[in-house]
């Protein structure tokens, strides 16, 4: 009916131009009569809802979908029904960020070097370049996965090195050994390092082990998937790969 109004401020005849939107004349008239009577009490109150809802949506700064965003209305006192919740959030264009299907990281490899875990479930070293831990995440873009390669000193719990790809091949992380590697001085400086990670393929290749070896580091791995045991020694690692994750996976 906007349409409709616009063409006839043009000068056009009102039939023509409801007969262009394919609306009926009456229907038209109709429209008319509700504008000038102004908005009724039940659209006031829904504007007001809907005011409420995109300051809880900015708040939260976009992660509220229709169930955070019904529960929140309740404790603010609203009972709204939850399909009502639904088509405002449509209509206004307040959708929520979902998460995405979990990529997994982590394959044990068939071959390559038996390697134990030298840290042991009690390791809480005091000081830094005692040992290193090593992980793969993933982050969703629009052109698909890319993948992220850490390490971290158990010790001083600061980052040494990353890596990104398009792959999970080993090379993925020996990059960000080697940049972990320059960061603390070179090849000499890391010597009897414990590089410690996951049972995943590029962690037990013979490639990594080698690599680690020229080098007099200890290669060092825990159970499959679960490298970040080192959570329970006290470094908080995931922290920092689930935001890195979160803040790169909506700017790419």
């Amino acid at each position: 009916f906007e349409g409709v109004d616009d063409q006839k401020a043009a000068g056009f005849p009102v039939t023509s131009a409801c007969d262009a939107a394919g609306v009926s004349t009456s229907g038209y008239y109709d429209w008319c009569e509700r504008q000038a009577a102004g908005p009724t009490e039940r659209q006031l109150a829904e504007a007001e809802l809907v005011a409420l809802m995109g300051q809880l949506f900015d708040d939260a700064d976009g992660n509220y979908g229709v169930p955070r965003m019904y529960k929140a209305l309740r404790k603010a006192g609203l009972v709204v029904n939850r399909k009502r919740v639904v088509r405002l959030m449509r209509r206004h264009g307040m959708a929520g960020r979902f998460r995405r299907r979990k990529c997994r990281t982590t394959f044990p490899g068939p071959d390559g070097y038996h390697i134990p875990d030298l840290l042991g479930r009690a390791f809480a070293p005091g000081r830094p370049d005692v040992a290193w831990c090593q992980d793969i995440t993933y982050i969703p873009t629009r052109e698909g996965w890319l993948y992220l390669a850490s390490v971290l000193d158990v010790g001083s719990r600061r980052l040494l090195g990353y890596s990104m790809a398009d792959h999970m091949r080993t090379q993925l992380v020996l990059d960000a050994l080697a940049m972990a590697i320059a960061a603390r001085g070179g090849d000499k400086a890391v010597a009897g390092v414990i590089a410690h990670a996951d049972r995943g393929s590029q962690y037990t290749s013979n490639d990594y082990v080698d690599f680690c070896q020229d080098r007099k580091m200890r290669p060092s791995v825990g159970r499959t998937g679960v490298c970040w045991d080192c959570e329970d020694r006290g470094v908080e690692v995931r922290p920092f790969l689930g935001g890195s994750r979160s803040s790169l996976s909506w700017a790419a």
